[in-house]
């Protein structure tokens, strides 16, 4: 039997690893007021939510979902043409502008707070553009000191509204914990790792550090999504709009700043997304005139941003899925990644998790690359690609799956 490993083994991009794990997880559009948090939420989910220009337009979280684009679905539903076809979706919701002294009732105070805590990630946008017609929180851009503002430790910055707000959820965790033990009588025993955790926690929050920047084993991660709903363990993308013209020329004064911050704070370069919300507002006022848009496009070497925006905020939430396809339906499942096969097909239904038997499994690339235009499986399966899978399979991204169960009959 091969040794167990250490408690103190370290995970690595564990960012995904904290949270819930369900499949309807939520991106949330977050940032300080009139910086185009609601202009966006609009472009990606076509819906008409109020985007005025004062602070605080926003005041309830709008909340919508956007198909996730992929050119493996549209392939199948090409190939099968069936009568339903359900594309994968991002949940988004857009949130109002948070300012400094929140966590002591400032702007929307602890509603915005507790709006945060109810998403999964964040999308944090950042003004990188001069206009004197937009208003701006602080009656000046700066984009440095925007996102200072949200995640540093620079002066009473949004990042420590947030890591306020956790530390009063750790001391209430702490408490409630405590007081469980007590009341137990000696029955309930305290996970012998809460202690170091919580103390681990508490040194980060104080020095205004998100917890997602630890290095944490997954027993401790596992601890943290048991028993706190901490804000500061959510992945966060950065989008930084620009001005429609910064952008076609994919230049900015602001860029390599932001870059940097982002990379000096525990973000890597995929974090960072430049935009423009002008630039995508100009797109879409062409969707029922193709031939403009054509000819708006023709110098332009640039597209739409709105795709990357999406797929990019589905997997830092740590999502993916498969595919059922058939003559009735073509259908994107989505699931945690990492998900076994049981669990994978209790995302259709729970009776086909409890009643597994098989999943017959082949990968979306070799279908396509053998079906030869056509539906059948036939080359798949002639080729040795059409593969049956148990219990212990780990479902990938864009596998197309057809599964085998048995439910007992209720009595």
């Amino acid at each position: 039997m091969p040794p167990k490993k250490a408690a103190t083994e370290e995970t690595k991009n564990n960012v995904v690893a904290f949270g819930r794990v369900r499949k309807n997880l939520k991106m949330g559009c977050v940032g300080l007021p009139n910086v185009g948090k609601s202009s966006l939420f609009n472009l990606l989910t076509e819906q008409s939510a109020a985007a005025e220009n004062y602070p605080f337009c926003t005041i309830e979280p709008n909340e919508a979902r956007c198909a996730v684009p992929d050119a493996r679905y549209d392939f199948l539903c090409d190939i099968w043409k069936p009568p339903s076809m359900y594309p994968a979706y991002l949940q988004v919701t857009d949130i109002a502008g948070l300012i400094k002294g929140a966590s002591q009732g400032e702007g929307l105070g602890n509603a915005f707070l507790s709006h945060i805590q109810a998403v999964d990630g964040m999308f944090h946008i950042v003004r990188a553009f001069d206009n004197d017609e937009v208003l701006h929180v602080d009656d000046s851009i700066d984009p440095t000191r925007d996102l200072s503002k949200f995640f540093s430790f620079v002066c009473d910055t949004i990042q420590s509204e947030l890591c306020k707000k956790d530390l009063d959820i750790l001391a209430k965790t702490i408490i409630s914990e405590e007081a469980t033990v007590r009341k137990a009588g000696g029955k309930f025993k305290m996970n012998p790792l809460f202690p170091s955790t919580t103390t681990k926690i508490k040194a980060m929050l104080e020095q205004d550090k998100p917890v997602r920047d630890g290095t944490w084993t997954s027993a401790e991660i596992e601890l943290i999504n048991e028993k706190m709903q901490l804000i500061t363990t959510k992945p966060v993308i950065y989008l930084v709009n620009l001005t429609m013209k910064d952008y076609i020329r994919q230049k900015s004064k602001y860029l390599p700043h932001i870059a940097k911050w982002v990379t000096e704070h525990g973000g890597l370069p995929r974090d960072v997304i430049p935009f423009s919300v002008e630039f995508e507002e100009k797109i879409h006022s062409f969707k029922d005139d193709p031939a403009a848009l054509e000819a708006f496009m023709k110098d332009i070497k640039v597209k739409s941003r709105l795709e990357k925006i999406i797929t990019e905020g589905f997997t830092k939430l740590g999502l993916q899925y498969y595919f059922t396809a058939g003559e009735k339906e073509i259908r994107c499942w989505t699931i945690p990644r990492g998900c076994l096969a049981p669990q994978a097909a209790g995302a259709i239904h729970g009776d086909f998790e409890r009643g597994f038997i098989k999943a017959e499994v082949v990968a979306y690339q070799d279908f396509h690359d053998l079906c030869e235009g056509a539906k059948s499986m036939g080359p798949i399966k002639a080729a040795g690609k059409y593969r049956q899978e148990g219990k212990t399979y780990t479902v990938q991204d864009g596998d197309i799956v057809h599964f085998q169960f048995n439910v007992a009959p209720k009595k």
